[in-house]
């Protein structure tokens, strides 16, 4: 009998440990990680994988071997705000009133922002996403490379910062989802890093027909590619650091740009040289590897493809479409759209719609010129360079086909026989039934969605901000202790509610249900509305609890 009970014992042991590690691995294959390497200002041809020629990206290629390989992926925009705005909410900018590029009252020095201002169309109960993954128990972290962090309220991320990744994790087990962004090809990085030596030559690039050819030119373009193939190793060093981890066979990883070249004539465009973007997903030990799906994917598609992988409930309110997971959905997407709206100090406002060959462009000021002269992008020579040329009259007629005076009311371009969109098809007589397809697809989009580009820049931000000289603060939430339980709330409509328990701790918690107790020195609570300025934050002391 006394050899009977330890076996019992251990037999009791064998079969609890079992049961919590199927239980851990069901979380795990519920909650897979998910790690996104984005890239800035950069379009998918200069990737060897993706036909590319004069640069090498042996890392990236190697992850595309490995991944399935999207070929029709494009952003709403062909400048980051707005783009990352739809990515970051899945709604379009232009419903969200994130359109304009820096909306802020100075459009000239302020800071970009992937988090859309508040208008009266964001549902109360829309929300950045990463928030779901953080309330399901992902550790959410955000990388940026640069000197400054998106502002987002404090529900969103676990950790926003220049060193910030999965590696930050209350425990081993638990999943992630991490954003490692890279500036490195970033429209600035031509100009900055020009000192630097060029791993391409110049004489080998191949120049766009919009571009003249001299050795300005091509510098700055193998200055870009030389930024690309620097970009590639740093890719390769995330995928070392994850593999050094063990979590490269059991992690999601999505590669992708934010939008197109950061070069004259193609970054702020709605040509397909403006939206359309590479995309890599490689899954959990390889699977799909090499293979390739051309089907039609917008950036609003993102955030419900992330919340369906990660097994959490879409929203009602998000406009995107999940391409992957248990909520894909049944019918592929048709159309993508884009917008165009203010560019720092230079307003317009065109809309695009495309089927994949076909694009259609609504020209809403005509009577404004193509290019806009942004004192930005000056920076870099070879705009410069162009300008100077176009004055002293040496550009060509495909050349100056950025410099016409005024925009006819719509344009119509096949991308298949003209891939630079230089041939406007809209007033060809055989080209009149897709015309209407698409300016039907345009205007219904419109009526689903809305358009806050219609409304001049300034009467939006009076309606937002109640005439106020900048956004309005979100109001300090209540506490209430009832029957030893610590209750949240604010009054501002659409805030979410985080807290800490200890001043030092790296992260918020996100408040969902009535707190217990105070486990630290005291209870520390925020909230936070997308648009508005946090507010101040309430500090419960552990005594007063008591």
């Amino acid at each position: 009998m006394k050899k009977i009970i330890p076996l019992l014992l251990i037999a009791s042991y064998l079969c609890l440990a079992l049961s919590f590690q199927t239980s851990n691995d069901d979380f795990k294959k519920k909650h897979p990680n998910i790690l996104w390497i984005t890239v800035e200002d950069m379009s998918h041809q200069h990737l060897g994988c993706y036909g590319g020629k004069v640069t090498q990206t042996p890392f990236i290629d190697q992850l595309a071997k490995e991944s399935m390989r999207y070929t029709n992926v494009f952003s709403t925009a062909g400048v980051c705000a707005p783009s990352r705005s739809a990515i970051i909410t899945g709604m379009y900018q232009t419903s969200a009133g994130s359109h304009n590029m820096r909306t802020l009252n100075n459009a000239a020095t302020s800071k970009s922002s992937p988090v859309p201002g508040y208008s009266a169309v964001i549902p109360d109960d829309a929300r950045c996403f990463p928030e779901y993954l953080r309330k399901a128990g992902y550790y959410c972290t955000n990388n940026e490379k640069q000197d400054y962090q998106f502002e987002a309220p404090v529900t969103v991320w676990d950790e926003n910062s220049k060193t910030a990744d999965w590696r930050g994790r209350k425990t081993k087990n638990q999943p992630f989802f991490s954003i490692i962004n890279l500036m490195t090809t970033h429209e600035s990085q031509v100009f900055m890093r020009e000192k630097e030596p060029l791993t391409v030559d110049p004489k080998q690039v191949q120049l766009p027909p919009f571009y003249p050819d001299n050795e300005i030119i091509r510098t700055d373009v193998a200055r870009f590619l030389t930024n690309v193939e620097t970009m590639d190793k740093q890719v390769g060093e995330i995928i070392q650091k994850l593999k050094a981890d063990g979590l490269y066979e059991n992690t999601i990883i999505f590669f992708f740009s934010d939008h197109g070249d950061g070069l004259p004539f193609v970054k702020r465009e709605l040509y397909d040289r403006g939206l359309k973007i590479p995309l890599l997903i490689r899954y959990p030990n390889g699977k799909d590897g090499g293979k390739v799906d051309d089907q039609l994917l917008s950036f609003v598609d993102f955030a419900p493809t992330i919340l369906s992988l990660a097994n959490i409930p879409i929203p009602k309110y998000i406009q995107g479409q999940a391409f992957l997971g248990k909520q894909k959905s049944k019918q592929k997407r048709q159309y993508i759209y884009a917008a165009r709206d203010r560019m720092d100090t230079e307003y317009d406002r065109v809309r695009a719609v495309s089927d994949g060959r076909f694009k259609y462009l609504k020209n809403y000021m005509p009577e404004k010129p193509y290019y806009q002269d942004i004192q930005y992008r000056l920076s870099q020579k070879s705009m410069v360079e162009i300008l100077r040329l176009r004055d002293e009259g040496k550009l060509d007629e495909v050349q100056m086909y950025w410099f016409r005076k005024t925009k006819p009311d719509e344009e119509l371009f096949d991308v298949y026989a003209d891939p630079y969109e230089l041939h406007n098809l809209a007033n060809e007589p055989q080209y009149q039934d897709k015309l209407m397809e698409l300016r039907k697809q345009h205007l219904d989009w419109i009526k689903t969605y809305g358009d806050l580009g219609a409304i001049p820049e300034k009467e939006l931000i009076s309606k937002w901000w109640n005439g106020l000289n900048g956004p309005p603060k979100t109001q300090t939430p209540i506490l209430e202790i009832k029957q030893g339980k610590i209750i949240l709330s604010c009054v501002t409509k659409g805030a979410s509610i985080a807290f800490k328990k200890h001043w030092n701790d790296k992260s918020w918690e996100i408040y969902d249900f009535p707190i217990q107790e105070i486990q630290g020195d005291s209870l520390y609570v925020v909230a936070h509305r997308i648009g508005y300025e946090q507010s101040d934050v309430v500090i419960l002391k552990n005594e007063d609890y008591k």
